[in-house]
């Protein structure tokens, strides 16, 4: 028998991404192929008002009073009968964090995970809390000299983000020795894990920014 032919088997062109090549295929999975190559591509839709529920709908309004826009990711969310205003929701509960120790939180969070949307949408909101553009930089690269509380909160939030929730015991012994108690630490870790969740929703989705980029981090905006 010829090495290339097989019973049960063929050869079938296919395209997976950008790479298109002759591959032998058993029969019976070829169905299968065609099914999970026919996801492979998927394009992601950030619902408008009209396309979402009306209890969405308000909550869209709502955003658009507040932020004068409704940011595509939240919009996002609104594919889910509940999930934004669960999500707005759990952003917005009382916390011992201050506003500016929670966008450390946020910015830390989304450099580890990579988020671009999530990096600028938080450069925006530190800028609006107080942070020059600078400070926010510095904060994504882990030099927060400016403050030693920060500093001490920004070292927890990257190791316990990069290390999956198992950081340091100098690290978690610097948060305490910054003045951090254990009710801060419970709202830190809330803050992770929802920030986790956005990074997480456009890592996979890819939906267009509507911010404005934040800077790369390079030496130049260090310095």
């Amino acid at each position: 028998m010829e090495p290339w032919k097989r019973p049960g088997f063929h050869f079938r062109q296919a395209t997976i991404g950008t790479s298109t090549g002759i591959v032998l295929f058993p029969d019976v999975a070829i169905e299968e192929f065609e099914h999970i190559g026919s996801n492979l591509m998927t394009q992601f839709k950030v619902p408008t008002r009209e396309e979402v529920s009306e209890a969405n709908q308000a909550i869209f309004d709502k955003l658009q009073g507040m932020v004068g826009f409704v940011p595509n990711l939240y919009a996002y969310y609104a594919n889910n009968e509940t999930a934004l205003g669960d999500y707005l929701t759990l952003q917005n509960r009382k916390s011992t964090l201050r506003a500016k120790e929670r966008e450390v939180v946020n910015l830390v969070v989304s450099q580890v995970n990579e988020c671009d949307y999530c990096l600028a949408a938080h450069t925006a909101i530190g800028k609006m809390n107080g942070f020059s553009e600078k400070e926010t930089v510095d904060i994504r690269k882990g030099d927060v000299s400016f403050d030693e509380k920060l500093g001490a909160l920004a070292r927890f939030v990257r190791e316990t983000t990069d290390k999956r929730g198992k950081p340091s015991p100098e690290a978690v012994e610097a948060f305490f020795a910054a003045g951090y108690t254990e009710a801060h630490l419970v709202d830190v870790l809330i803050v992770i894990g929802d920030k986790t969740i956005s990074n997480f929703l456009h890592g996979v989705t890819q939906i267009p920014i509507d911010w404005e980029p934040a800077p790369p981090l390079t030496e130049e905006t260090a310095a």
